[in-house]
């Protein structure tokens, strides 16, 4: 035999043993969980996937039935869940790679895992592989198929978790695409499930991927800083012990660290630094009550007990006892002000209630395994489903609109709302008495005039507040307006109003194509995509519809101007397009007689696996569309567009976290490879204590002893506190946490942010 069999046969052997054992791992978990034991169904789903994937190997170079395994070990360990979906979980990607079908799967393992296979196999085209992502189509799929066995996505989360700590193997681009539409799409969907353990990882791992140096910079942070939070905990939970000890509690102490991810948008959202967050840390009491009647009571017997200890703050406690999340966790939020100065937030919870917030609906309903049948109340889930049902029956025509408009949904808080007859109602903070109306019914939404919102008059836009009452006011002569979309919330108002305008604007778009056509035909033209396509740009319209819906409504009249367009007689401002922002400027040497530079066009042999890389000499061939801004030391991506060009944007983006959740296929890497030359439009807001001479030290640090150019200072007071915004060029974004921290040091100066 020779070297190279006897190296093929070592790896097929210790191929062999890695993939017994993982196994024979999720043997073990399943065997130790409270389901009933099918190990033989089980064992022959492993079996028929081993043989299944058998030769094939992941980018990581493992063998491919690792992954199978590694989901249906997530699904069971993780999630809690039964044989059923231990068996879906292993056959996942059967279908989808390998010649097998839905009925063979049937015929050998029944009808119910077939159907989970069936529904994983309709939403898992494209994440990995080069077809066009269309990942707002798949999610359709996904939440249709999610309201026939919720275990369908369940098992997804499961497999795109997996696919997450295994995202090293793959190039760049891919990564942003991938954490990108598990940031846009499965965390807040693991978050609405109750599933909290696996959010936070999610997006921590997208964050990682997205933006390696912050995520970095924030590990080493909580590991410098641990010490000090394991002295604040023991000196903060030790009375506590004391007290739950006296009272006869069985309960458990745990340390709460905010995720790196947490960290960090709080760090962009509320503009400060690492060291001026204060609720990294917070305490968990998790207890077990003598008798599961006596679990509420148990619950505020504890928090009366800190109370008695601890000073609480008075705006900050959270009853999801009395009154759950939608996505069934309980538990009660108080915040503490220790001896140290520092507020400390705790959360009481049952030994139950820690198992739901873990695991979510898993944990709260017990599946009849074979059955498929849900055994708890699953009414919360019903309510979430019927509102996406409502969504998928009125499809956005926009994909971008329909992945909005579900976000809505998946992120909101709640609060609670009595209809007049004083049944509560569940609904997303922030919402409007219109959202309200559409909630009850579509035909009150549509033909709502305004409300009473606690027996007083108010109109639809008035934001409701937990616990206000709503009456909503009716008038058969009301029609839907185009206005009421600036104010609605919630993802089924938003929705019902753009059909009820659909409807309307698809017969004032039909006139307005009529238009169009008499007036091609007086100037002898033939109507084509091209010409519309044409005069869409001209008149800066996104959509054919809109512009012959502007034609409709007369808010277009077509004249001379268009027709210089369509011969080629207008000449445009830079070359192409009314508006582009430019973020850069040049020494008035290099732009003096300086010709335009061609955008950059991808051609079928660009290589989006390798990264773009943005130099001084380049920069003119990209596009930098005006939502984010990018400068050098920004973590960036490009985005391929419809003609072809190259936009960038910042990682960081929430358009971009759009792009990549919807348009994966066209995402690329970029990277800087800038040499100080060019300079940069930057924004920085100060605030403080007004006195005689702070605007001269505050241009003595940017000028003076930083030489850096300021463009304009807006400065307003007001009793005694002031206001500012800085306008500077800058070199890269180093250049700004420079100035940043220098005028930190100046007297008086409170507050130094800088405007993403």
């Amino acid at each position: 035999m020779d070297n190279q069999n006897i190296k093929d046969l070592e790896r097929e052997q210790a191929d062999n043993k890695m993939i017994n054992d993982a196994f024979q791992h999720l043997l073990d978990t399943y065997l130790a969980s409270r389901h009933r034991k099918k190990v033989d169904i089980v064992t022959k789903a492993f079996h028929f996937a081993n043989q299944a994937h058998k030769g094939v190997r992941r980018l990581s170079g493992e063998p491919y039935i690792m992954h199978p395994i590694a989901v249906a070990q997530i699904a069971c360990e993780e999630m809690g869940l039964g044989s059923t979906s231990i068996c879906a979980a292993l056959l996942h990607d059967v279908v989808e790679d390998t010649d097998y079908t839905v009925e063979d799967i049937e015929n050998i393992f029944g009808p119910k895992i077939a159907q989970i296979v069936d529904g994983l196999t309709k939403i898992s085209g494209g994440i990995f592989g080069d077809k066009a992502s269309a990942q707002a189509e798949n999610f359709k799929k996904l939440l249709l198929t999610m309201s026939d066995d919720i275990r369908v996505i369940l098992i997804k989360i499961c497999d795109r978790l997996h696919n997450m700590r295994t995202l090293a193997s793959q190039p760049a681009n891919k990564q942003y695409k991938i954490a990108g539409e598990t940031l846009y799409i499965y965390a807040p969907l693991a978050n609405r499930l109750g599933l909290n353990k696996i959010k936070t990882e999610l997006e921590d791992l997208s964050f990682r991927y997205d933006h390696p140096q912050e995520y970095a910079n924030i590990e080493a942070k909580l590991a410098s800083t641990q010490a000090q939070r394991d002295t604040l905990f023991k000196a903060f939970t030790d009375p506590i012990r004391k007290s739950l000890d006296a009272m006869g509690v069985k309960y458990i102490i745990k340390a709460r660290v905010k995720s790196p991810y947490s960290i960090w948008m709080k760090m962009q959202n509320k503009h400060v630094t690492f060291e001026e967050i204060y609720d990294i840390l917070a305490v968990r009491i998790i207890y077990t009550p003598d008798k599961r009647e006596n679990e509420i009571n148990e619950c505020f017997q504890i928090y009366v007990a800190l109370n008695k200890l601890y000073k609480s703050h008075p705006d900050r406690i959270r009853d999801w006892v009395n009154h759950p999340k939608a996505n069934g966790y309980q538990a009660l939020h108080v915040t503490l002000m220790s001896k140290q100065g520092r507020w400390i937030e705790v959360q009481i919870r049952s030994d139950r209630m820690d198992e739901i917030a873990e695991q979510g609906f898993a944990a709260h309903w017990k599946y009849k395994e074979g059955g498929g049948e849900y055994t708890e109340d699953e009414n919360e889930l019903n309510d979430w489903l019927g509102t996406i049902k409502e969504i998928l029956d009125d499809p956005q025509p926009d994909a971008m609109d329909f992945l909005d408009s579900i976000k809505l949904n998946l992120f909101a808080s709640e609060i609670f709302v009595f209809t007049p007859k004083g049944e509560i109602k569940t609904m997303p903070a922030g919402c409007t008495a219109l959202d309200f109306a559409f909630q009850i019914h579509t035909f009150l939404g549509s033909h709502c005039i305004g409300a009473k919102v606690n027996h007083k008059l108010v109109p639809l836009s008035h934001q409701l507040q937990s616990g206000d009452q709503v009456e909503i006011l009716t008038s058969k002569s009301q029609h839907v307006q185009a206005n009421w979309l600036n104010f609605a919330t919630t993802a089924k108002a938003k929705s019902k109003i753009q059909a009820i305008l659909r409807r309307d604007n698809r017969e004032i778009q039909k006139k307005g194509e009529e238009i169009f056509k008499d007036w091609l035909k007086k100037n002898n033209l033939e109507l084509s995509n091209s010409i519309v396509d044409k005069l869409c740009d001209f008149h800066d319209l996104q959509k054919h519809e809109s512009f012959f819906q502007a034609i409709g409504d007369r808010s277009l009249l077509l004249g001379e101007k268009d027709l210089d367009e369509l011969q080629g007689r207008n000449k445009k401002p830079n070359g192409g397009g009314w508006r582009r922002y430019v973020p850069f400027l040049k020494s008035k040497e290099a732009e003096e007689n300086k010709p335009k530079t061609a955008k950059l066009i991808v051609n079928k042999d660009f290589n989006k696996k390798q990264p773009i890389i943005i130099t001084e000499e380049n920069i003119d061939t990209f596009i930098f569309p005006d939502c984010c801004h990018p400068i050098p030391g920004d973590d960036i991506m490009g985005y391929i567009d419809n003609k072809n060009h190259i936009e960038i944007h910042k990682r960081a983006c929430p358009v971009a976290a759009k792009l990549k959740s919807s348009f994966g296929n066209r995402i690329v890497d970029a990277k800087w490879d800038m040499h100080r030359r060019l300079y940069f439009d930057a924004t920085i807001q100060i605030q403080g204590i007004d006195r005689k001479g702070m605007l001269l030290d505050v241009a003595k640090v940017i000028s003076g002893e930083l030489n850096v150019n300021i463009k304009k200072v807006t400065i307003s007071t007001n009793q005694g506190i002031f206001d500012g915004s800085l306008e500077l060029r800058v070199h890269e974004r180093a250049d700004m946490k420079v100035i940043i921290d220098n005028l930190k040091g100046i007297d008086g100066l409170q507050e130094v942010q800088q405007i993403l």
